[in-house]
């Protein structure tokens, strides 16, 4: 009996629907086993995000080492080693001296809140006591609301919170200690990815060549070239992004520090860092960070607390009008409203991570749908540029150039198209 290797195909096309199907079913609607899966990758190989992330932030100090510093004096693979080693001991030496700096004061303006909570608590009754006094009929309000709701609040108190009471208290004790174990896991894994980093420091092109090396093997040249130059676009955005961003936040928390120790404000070493953590978030971070700490202010003084707002607001504008431009650049190349729906939308889908994140992804899906538009216009013989359709039709140049000045549309800004490299091009 002659073997027939169509039905082999279709046999292993079958099952490879069926499977599709299966996994299909299973992620949509129990999003099981597959994220079961996933997260248990992700927890193993978590040391080796870590440290390609380390070494992807590390990679421009490397380089500058090695080809800017040692360069001169010719030492061979001994190069790349010596600047790996610049290259933490830097690490390592700014981290000790923010870490001096800032621990001592940050510890001490925890104690000081915790110390000023009871006389906070008082100011804050007292506040509420004269207000109430100043306003009879908020006062008569109040006595009402809380008549109506006080059997209420004795039901939930008696048949509710006492009885779940045990177990949110058993739930906090091991939620504890899971955080502990967590804290440690989190320190084992990142010295891991130390090791890991240094690892990929130090092989970085031998990386870069096998990548290259599968990408032609598994597409035709002109698709793996055009793959390979999607990849370089992707780290440029990623790249200017995170590093950028994490440059800018520093020198806000720095400014940040600076302005709050001239004016006196309470807790400046943790205001600061609060202020430094949130700016991380694009647009909005700046915002989310003095939230808390104008309340913190406005515990200690109500008019320190105003200050504090007015110099948020200035710390704002010179950082979204002179700092960030100038660190990040146009390292995403959005605009304002695409920046406020990317991190909505990487919010509302991963959270914190993904409002800081949410930008470069949103950043690099924007550059490939203008690229590949621009690509598809140019093969039908079509302007590329924006401003050739505000017709509502496509307009060329030479009749934008004959049109009368009331009727030429308002001058683009933005700069102008690359020649678009579409899939076809090498």
């Amino acid at each position: 009996m002659r073997f027939d290797k169509k039905y082999l195909c279709w046999g292993v096309t079958a099952f490879a629907v069926i499977c599709g199907v299966l996994v299909f079913y299973d992620t949509v609607f129990h999003r099981s086993v597959i994220f079961l899966y996933l997260n248990k990758v992700i927890e193993i190989l978590a040391p080796v995000f870590y440290g390609f992330f380390m070494a992807y932030l590390l990679t421009p100090v490397v380089n500058w080492f090695e080809k800017r510093l040692l360069s001169r004096w010719k030492l061979g693979k001994w190069s790349r080693v010596i600047s790996i080693f610049l290259s933490w001991v830097l690490v390592a030496t700014a981290l000790y001296v923010l870490l001096s700096i800032l621990l001592p004061q940050l510890y001490e303006s925890i104690l000081t809140l915790a110390g000023n909570a009871e006389g906070y608590y008082r100011n804050l009754v007292r506040w509420i006591q004269r207000f109430l006094e100043d306003n009879p009929e908020a006062k008569n309000w109040v006595t009402r609301v809380m008549q109506d709701y006080y059997e209420d609040a004795v039901a939930w108190l008696r048949y509710t919170l006492l009885p779940q009471a045990q177990t949110w208290i058993t739930s906090f004790t091991s939620g504890l200690v899971g955080g502990v174990m967590g804290f440690f896991s989190f320190l084992t894994n990142l010295l891991v990815g130390i090791i890991v980093s240094v690892y990929l420091l130090a092989t970085k092109e031998q990386f870069a060549a096998t990548g290259c090396k599968l990408t032609y093997a598994l597409l035709s040249e002109k698709r793996a070239a055009w793959l390979i130059r999607g990849v370089k676009a992707i780290n440029h955005i990623f790249s200017g992004f995170f590093r950028g961003k994490l440059l800018d936040s520093l020198v806000v928390g720095v400014l940040c520090f600076i302005f709050s120790s001239i004016f006196q404000f309470p807790y400046a070493p943790l205001i600061s860092v609060v202020v430094a953590v949130t700016d991380l978030i694009p647009f909005f971070g700046p915002f989310l960070g003095a939230i808390p700490s104008a309340f913190l202010i406005l515990l200690d003084s109500p008019i320190k607390c105003l200050y504090f707002i007015v110099m948020i607001i200035v710390l704002q504008q010179l950082d979204g009008n002179i700092l960030a431009p100038k660190i990040l650049g146009e390292s995403t190349g959005l605009s304002s409203f695409w920046v406020i729906v990317a991190i909505l939308v990487g919010g509302g889908l991963w959270g914190i991570l993904g409002m800081f994140i949410g930008v470069p992804t949103f950043a690099c899906i924007y550059t490939g749908v203008r690229k590949f538009s621009e690509w598809r216009l140019e093969k039908k013989g079509l302007p590329t540029h924006s401003y050739n359709y505000r017709s509502h039709r496509p307009v060329t140049d030479e009749e934008l150039g004959k049109a009368s000045p009331q009727e030429q549309p308002a001058e683009d800004h933005t700069e102008p198209p690359e020649k678009p490299e579409g899939p076809g091009q090498p």
